[in-house]
């Protein structure tokens, strides 16, 4: 069954200079259960296209269907709704608070679901536990290296059973031994939980690991 579906979807940035068309009458499917990687180079609109499917920024035409909905018709209030519920994110950075310890992090997406704080910890926990840092769960960011946070960001991204995963170059400020861990838990995890998931990523020696693959090149998607 598809979950996400985009129809001639286009990104123009207007500027005092020019109009700047990111992407032109973009098409995509993603079905349930598989996983789709988009390549191309820095700036080529990956991040943009993620976006977009997330609900952070706004198509210049051309529709976005996630499970059923037709997202580019959301108010502000729906699309914080739909973030929450259906959207796990994995950015480059991992932007987690630096305030808050590991188990708090991963716990904070419950907490704005309003899950009682004992069944969001024990959650945290367990998800914790997947990335292989149960142990690690009271220190804070900066107590943390560079693939422990990116490891806390992951089991973030999927603790309230998101339907659709959008990973944005996530192992992209990583070194070569933290990006294949990261890559490993997240490819691992998703395919445990049974997620969709869409990555963009400039790393072509990965591309095997999706159900399809994609190329994002001066505005158009292209098969690969």
């Amino acid at each position: 069954m598809c979950l996400v579906t985009l129809s001639e979807v286009k990104k123009i940035y207007h500027t005092s200079a020019e109009n700047l068309e990111v992407l032109k009458a973009v098409d995509l499917t993603v079905d349930e259960g598989t996983t789709v990687l988009i390549t191309g180079e820095s700036g080529s609109g990956k991040s943009t296209l993620l976006n977009m499917i997330g609900g952070l920024d706004e198509v210049s035409g051309g529709e976005i269907s996630v499970g059923g909905v037709v997202i580019t018709g959301l108010n502000e209030y729906e699309l914080t709704d739909y973030r929450n519920r259906i959207i796990g994110f994995i950015f480059q950075f991992h932007y987690l608070l630096k305030d808050f310890t590991a188990l708090e992090n991963v716990m904070l997406p419950c907490v704005i679901a309003d899950l009682p704080l004992k069944e969001a910890r024990s959650k945290a926990l367990e998800f914790l536990g997947d990335v292989g840092l149960e142990k690690r769960k009271d220190h804070y960011p900066s107590e943390l290296s560079g693939g422990e946070r990116q490891r806390v960001a992951v089991a973030r991204a999927l603790i309230n059973s998101p339907k659709l995963i959008l990973a944005d170059e996530p192992t992209g400020n990583l070194d070569e031994k933290n990006s294949e861990i990261v890559l490993n838990l997240l490819f691992e995890l998703v395919g445990r939980y049974n997620k969709t998931m869409v990555m963009a990523t400039h790393d072509t020696g990965i591309i095997q690991r999706g159900h399809k693959s994609y190329l994002l090149e001066h505005g158009v998607l292209k098969n690969r």
